[in-house]
């Protein structure tokens, strides 16, 4: 299926304020970015790098005044998320050395919480990919998925104290989950089409018989229409936005996801 995604940033900048914005998708296995386009509103010099998660980064230094950032792209991408009930537990010394960082605690994922309430959830599941679907169905069960939260960012041992949450809350909770019973598990942050309310959503990945599989506990059943921007441990290295100085948010903030009939010309 063919997406077109579009994302609108305004700011307004009582002085030249530094940003590192993580905006642009780029194309991968599960995706092929065909179009983009990128404006700020006043223009400023702009110099992008990749970081250590494969993320592509923009940094820039915001004028005073009111900024503008508009994003679109074109992104083919598929209509279904792969499932694969029985895929296997991958043994810790089995896994590529890329995948061995998404083990470790982190900052909003405090692993080394969860050993005793982990075997607990899944004590009937075969491990793998069944473990990792026990945990997702126990999270629907036991935390509210409330867009509106009002709570900041979340920790997953604060998620789990509160049983309620935003989609990053719940994707902490299950990562760090994962990672109590030694399966590797990353953030993800994109667009997903038919998303309500319609804002940039966060799931988590897991990775099982050889490979990452999407999860994401907001959804009841499983969807495609993902457009992905950004990997990372937990939601400290996905931020679309992270600006420097004094503290801002963004004065509108508008995202969008239309489905295209065909491939864009």
């Amino acid at each position: 299926m063919w997406l077109r995604t579009h994302c609108m940033l305004a700011f307004s900048v009582p002085s030249p304020t530094p940003f590192i914005l993580m905006l642009r998708p780029r194309s991968g296995a599960q995706q092929w970015v065909a179009r983009e386009s990128y404006t700020l509103k006043p223009s400023v010099p702009v110099v992008e790098f990749t970081d250590v998660y494969g993320n592509l980064c923009q940094r820039l230094i915001a004028p005073p005044g009111e900024f503008l950032i508009r994003t679109s792209a074109d992104v083919m991408t598929t209509d279904a998320i792969d499932v694969a009930p029985g895929a296997p537990f991958d043994e810790v010394q089995n896994l590529p050395d890329s995948v061995l960082t998404y083990l470790l605690p982190s900052r909003y994922c405090e692993t080394e919480q969860f050993f005793v309430m982990a075997k607990e959830i899944v004590q009937d599941s075969a491990p793998g990919y069944d473990q990792v679907a026990c945990i997702v169905a126990w999270i629907q069960r036991s935390v509210t998925f409330n867009p509106a939260s009002g709570h900041a960012y979340m920790s997953a041992v604060e998620v789990n104290q509160r049983r309620e949450g935003v989609c990053r809350d719940l994707a902490h909770l299950g990562i760090a989950v994962c990672r109590a019973l030694c399966i590797p598990a990353r953030m993800v942050v994109g667009y997903l089409h038919g998303l309500e309310p319609m804002d940039l959503h966060a799931w988590f990945e897991a990775y099982v018989g050889g490979r990452w599989y999407t999860f994401d506990a907001t959804q009841r059943e499983p969807r495609g229409g993902r457009v992905t921007v950004a990997y990372g441990h937990d939601a400290a290295n996905v931020a679309i936005f992270s600006q420097f100085g004094p503290s801002l948010r963004p004065t509108v903030m508008h995202v969008a996801v239309e489905l295209l009939e065909a491939a864009p010309d």
